[in-house]
């Protein structure tokens, strides 16, 4: 199985502005390929394959105008034109949405790094045009490497490669276990294990709240050196928007590293059969009241967690058919409750059968595998 191993790079100085130049390409590439893609479409034209962009690409490189693509590997471009070709394909294909340009603001600084060429040896690694750049930790040594990146997360450089290794599977139980997400808790599932909001806890309000002061500290500096028109940045407005960035890089690791152990706890009790719900994420984004509650939930990275979890020891990940009703069914007689609102957190049946909203929805969701 190919798993991703990611290590930080600690580059010289010199290095530093080497990446930051491939990282530039790289977005200036892939927005580049989109801009042909929807001039060629407007003309009505056909879909520009991969192969045809690099190799107008390569003419363009040698004009004066973009001569300084030449400062940085040529597998950088290529491959920003051959990822973004790829976005095109999977939106044709309904997959995905349509591809958007890429912020130099916004978008996270990162490119490839040819497979062939990445060499690795005591705590270095080879990059192109880059040099030996030192890591933190040893990379696994193997004679091909997949598909490496190098990304930045704006506080230090990372480069992540796909390394195939033998897993010993464990011996999976019999049995099988519902899990029913949401915003209350992350995740209820069936065998009893819950998993709770990270969210809701000290730390993560702690740091929201600082985030919110430092975002309206910058936002009163921006007002008060605005001349006209245009806003002036000065060395005081750079050092609070370095604090924000640093701050929503620490909430994302968080909220990822609760995810890793929710779905670590789950695949270590080794059970058969993982079933869960499937969202319709887009759909509850809409909802402007619980939006940001859902977007703070990762709710797709955890699903994503889980299932190549699952993968790698060997466990069926099944999911619910989007209309199943899991909340509103009792898991003891079956009936549909149709009236049942999303306030009421405790499900109440003719039965008799008083239970948990969620932990109900679990058992009929461990019930589909059965």
């Amino acid at each position: 199985m190919i798993l991703a191993k990611k290590i930080r790079l600690k580059p010289a100085p010199e290095q530093e502005k080497q990446l930051w130049k491939s990282a530039g390409s790289a977005r200036w590439a892939y927005n580049w390929t989109l801009a042909r893609q929807e001039d060629n479409y407007r003309n009505g034209g056909k879909f520009l394959s991969d192969g045809v962009l690099r190799k107008e690409l390569t003419q363009l490189k040698q004009t004066d105008e973009l001569k300084w693509l030449y400062d940085v590997s040529n597998n950088v471009t290529k491959q920003a034109v051959k990822d973004a070709c790829e976005a095109y394909k999977k939106f044709f294909k309904r997959l995905a949405d349509a591809p958007k340009f890429k912020s130099r603001k916004r978008s996270k600084p990162s490119f490839y790094n040819d497979n062939v060429k990445l060499k690795a040896k005591k705590r270095k690694v080879l990059i192109e045009k880059v040099g030996w750049v030192v890591t933190s930790e040893q990379i696994p040594m193997e004679e091909k490497y997949t598909n490496p990146r190098v990304s930045f997360d704006g506080k230090y450089w990372y480069l992540s490669v796909g390394v195939e290794q033998e897993i010993d599977r464990p011996k999976l139980t019999s049995e099988v276990i519902g899990i029913d997400v949401g915003v209350k808790e992350l995740a209820v599932c069936s065998n009893g294990m819950t998993f709770k909001n990270i969210n809701k806890t000290k730390a993560v309000k702690k740091a929201e709240k600082r985030l919110r002061r430092l975002q309206r500290n910058v936002s009163r500096k921006y007002e008060m050196n605005k001349e006209g028109n245009r806003f002036v940045k000065t060395c005081n407005t750079i050092k609070v928007e370095k604090s924000i960035r640093l701050l929503h890089r620490r909430l994302a690791n968080i909220r990822t590293n609760h995810l890793h152990q929710a779905t670590n706890a789950i695949v270590k009790t080794k059970p058969s059969v993982v079933v869960t719900e499937t969202l319709n994420i887009t759909g509850m984004m809409k909802n402007r009241h619980l939006a940001k509650a859902v977007a703070q939930q990762k709710l797709f990275e955890y699903k994503r967690q889980l299932q190549y979890k699952c993968e790698k020891y060997g466990i069926r990940f099944m999911e619910a058919d989007k209309w199943f009703p899991s909340s509103k069914t009792c898991s003891c007689c079956g009936l549909i409750k149709k009236d049942l609102k999303l306030s009421d957190r405790v499900f109440k049946c003719d039965c008799g059968l008083v239970l948990d909203r969620d932990f109900n929805a679990s058992i009929n969701l461990a019930k589909l595998a059965s």
